[in-house]
């Protein structure tokens, strides 16, 4: 044996466990686990509805579904819509159809969406239904046009095994976007009207009917007791004939008898029997007198504090909703809130979707807003428009605390909240609070919307203000730019300078990461007009820095340059020297796009260095990767490497999935460059693994760079270019949308 091997031997035993790549020469003893860290397991969407406790009498209708879906042909994905009248039990049907086969038919999944068709705000557009789809497959960077949607949709869906389920559709038009690519998909939809239009698609229709007989008995039996209803049958098969075999008029009925237990049940038929008129604006739509008449006695004896919420949440553009929300409308504590839709829930009036999240069926919100439009004839409208302010402030104090959470140093503009609430935040911490502003994206742009139309400019702009963390970490484009359309001009016409620049400033960095570069530079440059126009210097050389970015990401590097300097220039005048870092990163990445490498090194290595002195970590982090870049287009390939270990590190810890998907990208093409390509393959699997989440563009890129095949069509051409840096360009915030 050489002498050298045999001083250097390593021997590795007992019981070991290794995380991350590892190099052994030599002889390994015992038992060994070798852990290379991937990305973490997406959880498995399972988003159906729950199916109601009184669901019965549906066992034909189960079997013809399963009949449908099992004789499709062999290379089609089942798609089956399942019509009937509001209150026949369609939505109840399904999920429990569905959830029966969900583990062995459907691994990969089971999403839902409802579409809203009857709600008197309108229908849900199709592309925020796939923007919701694609972020629950795991997919964090989606696009923002409707076609590179429904395109990265079917791409993503294509190899799965998932059922969609979409609720309440009123067109063909509205469904078509959602049915999802490959074989081995499910689309089922729910709708008042037969949508024969889906025909086209290859859809097969089953018509809902109501339930028998025998069936209604034994829903009414769920709620009051078989021996009550056998004492009284007669009166009972009147009310079984009175309410056609809906299961929502059935349901109400029982928890009218359930809520007087001495009432004999000949009481409720002859309630049901007396004044069919108050249903007229329903029987048009196919429901059954029975159902309003049951709203309208189920209502009458609510406790007062509960037939309050009730109207309330008649006047809700939010159709699903949590306690804390139904509380701070109501004017509530959080255990008023729980005990008044515990009466609810027990008459029948609300559902719980899931653990904390209730909401009404369309039928039964319709009467809540009658009644919540009656009392407003009353009393002009005041009680509606202060549970609205009172949902919109709630929302904005709970986002201003998540952004306070989240990016605490970019939390500077005031908050005016009417009527502030006294409940307890939903979430304690970083995590938590992410997980909240994504969950409520739809609710809180739907306040957004709500501030605007009620003319609360102030509660419109802060609320877009508040939602920073969740723009800037998370990138919902569509949202991003909505959301900052609306509060520009709300800020404009609150007349506040100041929330107007942070509009147009937060508003372009989403434009321009969204690849609509020249309507970002027209956002940038009225916000320098505005900037110049107050003399605010800092704000100046923010919407310069965005200037220049944006230039450089259209490749107009001559252009840019001039941008960059004088937002150096005058960000060294007022003493913002992270503003300065910031600035010589966009110019660091210039110059290696020109072939720069030492000029790229330089502005690296002064943009760390201003950084680490400010104490920033995650920038230090970041300007490490680009300086790992520069090292290794110059051939120092050991200081790149060191260099993008110490970036990693930072990226893991925080959990930075993007970040840390691009470190491993730099160091696979700088391990390529020094000839080293078992390493750079290994880098570049792990960064395909997190770029599948979080950017298609550099997912398609990458496997093209390993030689594999994409299951999908052209990669999404709205998605940010694979290698571009996007700085921020408002005080003190997350400097980059990356």
């Amino acid at each position: 044996m050489h002498p050298y091997a045999q001083a250097h031997r390593n021997v590795i035993g007992g019981s070991a466990r290794i995380e991350g790549a590892s190099i052994q020469a030599g002889h390994v003893n015992g038992g060994i686990h070798v852990h290379q860290q991937s990305a973490p397991p997406r959880p498995v969407p399972r988003q159906l509805p729950r199916v109601p406790p009184h669901f019965t009498g549906r066992e034909r209708e189960l079997a013809a579904l399963s009949e449908i879906h099992d004789r499709a042909a062999d290379g089609e994905a089942p798609l089956i819509v399942v019509s009937g009248p509001a209150g026949i039990g369609k939505t109840a049907l399904v999920s429990r159809w569905v959830r029966a086969r969900a583990e062995s038919r459907f691994p990969d999944g089971c999403l839902y969406a409802d579409l809203r068709g009857h709600a008197p705000e309108g229908p849900v557009a199709p592309g925020d239904v796939l923007g919701q789809f694609l972020r629950a497959l795991g997919l964090t960077q989606t696009p923002t046009g409707l076609p590179e949607l429904m395109g990265t949709w079917r791409t993503l869906t294509a190899p799965l095994r998932i059922a969609v389920v979409i609720d309440n559709a009123i067109s063909a038009a509205q469904t078509t976007p959602l049915i999802p690519g490959g074989e081995g998909n499910l689309t089922i939809v729910t709708s008042r009207f037969r949508l024969t239009g889906l025909r086209i698609e290859g859809a097969v229709p089953h018509q809902l009917g109501p339930l028998d007989a025998d069936a209604s008995w034994a829903l009414l039996s769920r709620g009051i007791g078989e021996d009550r209803l056998r004492a009284d049958a007669g009166a009972t098969d009147r009310v079984v004939e009175l309410c056609a075999g809906f299961p929502l008029a059935l349901c109400l009925a029982s928890a009218w008898l359930s809520s007087r237990p001495r009432q004999p049940v000949h009481t409720m038929a002859d309630t049901l029997a007396r004044d069919p008129r108050r249903a007229a604006t329903l029987t048009g739509e196919g429901a059954v007198a029975a159902v309003h008449t049951a709203l309208d006695e189920c209502y009458a004896v609510l406790p007062a504090e509960a037939a309050r919420l009730y109207r309330r949440l008649g006047a809700f553009p939010f159709p699903v909703f949590e306690s804390r929300l139904a509380a701070a409308a109501g004017g509530l504590s959080l255990d008023e809130a729980d005990r008044v839709l515990d009466d609810l829930l027990e008459a029948n009036l609300v559902e719980d979707v899931d653990v904390d999240r209730w909401r009404l069926h369309d039928v039964v919100r319709r009467h809540a807003a009658a009644l919540a439009r009656h009392e407003a004839s009353e009393d002009g409208g005041t009680a509606w428009a202060e549970a609205l302010r009172r949902a919109c402030d709630w929302f904005l104090a709970t986002a201003t605390a998540a952004q306070r959470i989240l990016t605490p140093v970019q939390a500077v503009l005031e908050r005016t909240v009417r009527y502030p609430p006294d409940l307890s935040l939903p979430f304690d911490d970083e995590a938590g609070a992410l997980g909240w502003l994504d969950a409520r994206r739809a609710d809180l742009l739907v306040a957004v919307r709500t501030a605007v139309e009620r003319g609360w400019d102030d509660t419109a702009w802060q609320l877009v203000d508040a939602m920073w963390p969740l723009f800037s970490r998370l990138r919902h484009y569509p949202l991003w730019i909505e959301a900052h359309e609306l509060g520009r001009a709300a800020a404009h016409r609150a007349g506040n300078g100041d929330a107007e620049r942070q509009m147009l400033n937060s508003g372009a960095i989403g434009l321009s990461a969204a690849g609509r570069l020249e309507t970002a530079i027209d956002w940038y440059t009225a916000s320098l007009d505005a900037a110049r126009g107050v003399g605010d210097r800092r704000d100046e050389g923010q919407a310069l820095l965005g200037l220049g970015a944006a230039h450089r990401e259209a490749g107009r590097f001559e252009g840019a340059i001039p941008y960059l300097a004088e937002a150096i220039e005058v960000w060294n005048e007022v003493g913002y020297l992270r503003g300065t870092a910031l600035a010589r990163i966009v110019l660091g990445e210039i110059a290696i796009e020109r072939g720069r490498y030492q000029q790229a090194e330089t502005h690296f290595r002064l943009a760390l260095s201003t950084m680490t002195e400010l104490d920033e970590p995650y920038e230090v982090a970041r300007a490490r990767v680009f300086l790992g870049q520069a090292l290794s287009r110059m051939g120092d390939h050991g200081g790149a490497e060191s260099e993008l270990r110490q970036a990693l590190e930072v990226f893991e810890v925080r959990g930075t999935v993007h970040w840390q998907a691009r470190t491993l990208d730099t160091w696979g093409d700088s391990a390529a460059r020094a000839g080293d390509h078992s390493a750079a393959r290994g880098h570049r699997e792990r960064a395909l693994a997190l770029f599948a989440s979080s950017s298609p563009k550099d997912a398609a890129r990458l496997r093209e760079l390993l030689g594999e095949r994409s299951p999908s069509a052209d990669p999404d051409p709205s998605a940010p270019p694979a290698s571009g840096h996007r700085p921020a360009t408002r005080a003190d915030t997350t400097p980059s949308a990356d």
